[in-house]
């Protein structure tokens, strides 16, 4: 290797200083090469144009537990927005609240509760979304046992929600909407649609407890012409988890992303 250097040292010490410029500019990579990264790579490096996009956090009006000096309402600030229905529409606006602190008796740990002066569905920490009045669908059913399909449209497209699973028992149980059914599953998926394009698998859990995933919301809250969603998917009879789903922070090829969820013990 030595030798080579040795051989080439004269050569270069002879290029012009344009040349040098010209080199050095050459050494750039083009385009197509500098996106050729590691299988490892973030999508960010993959695509150098493409801006991050603003982290969402999202948190419901209710009561949570203190874990050492940290509680998730400590993220709430006064540049939240608020998702909440009025007069059978929904709004997205200024988040209007006040926080108090508890206790709870059953785990013996301190507590901060939201208080929202609106009918609020979601808490949500995300500046760059458009407020006013947001486009819905009437949910049908708010829940997809398996082998069922819930199909809606939004502006000119039609929309299938299509759920696999293994029931294990089904049983007539009392709510306070009246007597519905209810059903022991594992292995759930969720599958979404549009005008018969391939499905995009979102949503899927091995397991519940008592419990079982309903859909809570379908409204374009994104502003992009195309339909968001928010599931309630609790795993456990003693948690409370809801999950956001934006369309616009869908990767290639796909409909929708899980853009943020809150998951809300409280168990004894």
């Amino acid at each position: 290797m030595k030798k080579t250097i040795l051989i080439f040292l004269p050569l270069l010490m002879t290029i012009s200083c344009k040349d040098k410029k010209q080199e050095t500019k050459n050494k750039t990579a083009p385009p197509q090469e500098q996106v050729q990264l590691s299988k490892d790579s973030t999508d960010l490096k993959q695509n150098p144009v493409e801006e991050p996009m603003e982290a969402i956090s999202i948190l419901l009006p209710r009561e949570y537990r203190d874990f050492g000096k940290e509680n998730e309402v400590n993220g709430l600030a006064k540049d939240w927005l608020d998702l909440y229905q009025k007069d059978g529409k929904f709004y997205l606006g200024k988040a209007d609240y006040t926080v108090t602190k508890g206790f709870s008796e059953c785990s013996g740990d301190s507590t901060k509760i939201i208080h929202s002066k609106n009918n609020s569905l979601l808490l949500i920490g995300h500046s760059q979304l458009t407020l006013g009045e947001i486009k819905t669908v009437k949910i049908a059913k708010n829940k997809i046992w398996p082998t069922e399909k819930l199909k809606f449209r939004f502006g000119n497209e039609e929309y299938t929600l299509r759920a696999e699973g293994k029931v294990l028992s089904s049983e007539k149980v009392h709510t306070d909407e009246g007597e519905e059914l209810y059903q022991n599953v594992k292995d759930y998926k969720l599958y979404l649609s549009a005008n018969n394009a391939p499905e995009t698998l979102f949503l899927q859990e091995e397991s519940f407890n008592d419990t079982f995933v309903e859909l809570l919301f379908i409204g374009d809250i994104d502003k992009d012409g195309k339909p968001d969603f928010i599931f309630g998917a609790n795993r456990d009879y003693e948690e409370e988890r809801v999950i956001l789903y934006l369309s616009s922070q869908a990767k290639k090829g796909k409909l929708i992303k899980k853009a943020a969820e809150i998951a809300i013990q409280f168990d004894c």
